[in-house]
């Protein structure tokens, strides 16, 4: 059982479904979810709480690092056998994990060959052009920027991370005020067309950027691609890929 979106996405991927008693609940919600509806759909969800898994018994429980000590003493005290993933911030990181979590699952061959399809993604999504600057938004107005796992992997297919340029390290709020006045060569959101506030500030900072006269492309990054690392890495390097190969020097 997983009690996490990241770990969802490895362990779907890494045993059979007859193999997974439940995912979580965010896996179904569509602005959290790093698989596609349709596998997420096959199986149960579960909000998380100790009583809920508990009851179920399953024989390998997936928890974050962020798991509450009383959750945790509750998993202890029912014999529960749990792993505790934390969230990585780079590519060597993320790998490591895809194998602890595959060892755990008695599936180490799947999680090599996870890893290889990691590895090959960043070796094709690799460019000897110029780094251009990008800035890639999570959602509204919160960008990633310095020592992230998307920093890295902005930097692997041929970005510079024009958020850490600002002084951003991590993921935070970041001004349109700070993008108006010195611009990326390149903005990639996960926001589609509609009216949530994800989408009115990447609507506002399009109409801002086009009064201003800069040469910036705007570029599709689905959401799917911006909350998880393991198998979903070899995903968002094809499509940062894709949109630095569609940049012009």
């Amino acid at each position: 059982m997983s009690l996490n979106p990241c770990a969802d996405a490895m362990l779907v991927e890494l045993v059979p479904p007859d193999r997974i008693t439940a995912i979580s609940r965010y896996s179904k919600d569509p602005a959290a979810t790093s698989i596609p509806a349709d596998v997420a759909a096959r199986f149960p969800g579960t909000t998380g709480t100790a009583e809920e898994v508990i009851t179920l018994r399953p024989a390998l429980v997936i928890a974050t690092s962020y798991t509450a000590p009383a959750t945790r003493e509750a998993f202890a005290r029912a014999g529960l056998k749990v792993l505790y993933l934390d969230s990585p911030s780079t590519l060597a990181a993320s790998k490591a994990q895809v194998r602890e979590l595959a060892a755990a699952l008695n599936a180490k061959a799947q999680g090599e060959a996870m890893v290889a399809r990691i590895d090959a993604a960043v070796r094709d999504a690799a460019s000897t052009a110029p780094p251009v600057t990008a800035l890639l938004w999570i959602g509204g107005n919160l960008a990633t920027g310095d020592e992230t796992l998307l920093d890295e992997m902005m930097k692997a297919a041929g970005f510079s991370n024009h958020a850490a340029h600002y002084g951003l390290t991590y993921t935070g709020y970041l001004p349109i005020e700070h993008v108006v006045a010195d611009p990326p060569r390149v903005m990639i959101a996960p926001e589609a067309p509609g009216r949530d506030a994800g989408a009115r500030a990447t609507q506002l900072r399009r109409w801002a950027i086009r009064r201003s006269g800069a040469k910036v492309t705007q570029a599709n990054f689905p959401r799917q691609l911006v909350n998880c690392g393991g198998p979903v890495i070899a995903s968002a390097m094809t499509r940062l890929a894709q949109i630095r190969r569609g940049i012009a020097q």
